[in-house]
């Protein structure tokens, strides 16, 4: 059987990959995936507990709940990106420094 420190090491490592994405992308699309790899990692977190704290449906349920708020905010981070990228022509994160030219 896996144990509890086994999870919590692949949800640490995956968090800071996540975290070093955010970090180190120019690329709007990159920065959005590090944001997707840290709310995995939360999930895994929360599902690794539920099981080994025998309360199986709370964690379910909030990481069902973390699954949805990470679909709706891929789909609002998708629209801003369209949208920069029709004004811009360009991703790039670091050229956005002001909102309206």
């Amino acid at each position: 059987m896996i144990q509890l420190e086994s999870y919590l090491i692949i949800s640490a490592i995956v968090f800071v990959l996540g975290i070093f994405t955010i970090l180190y992308k120019k690329n709007a699309v990159g920065i959005l995936m590090g944001v997707e790899l840290i709310l995995n990692s939360v999930n895994l977190n929360f599902i690794a507990f539920a099981r080994y704290i025998d309360t199986y449906i709370n964690g379910q349920l909030v990481a069902i709940f973390i699954i949805i708020l990470a679909a709706s905010e891929a789909a609002v981070a998708l629209a801003i990106i369209l949208n920069m990228y029709r004004d811009r022509r360009s991703v790039d994160v670091t050229k956005m420094d002001e909102m309206k030219n």
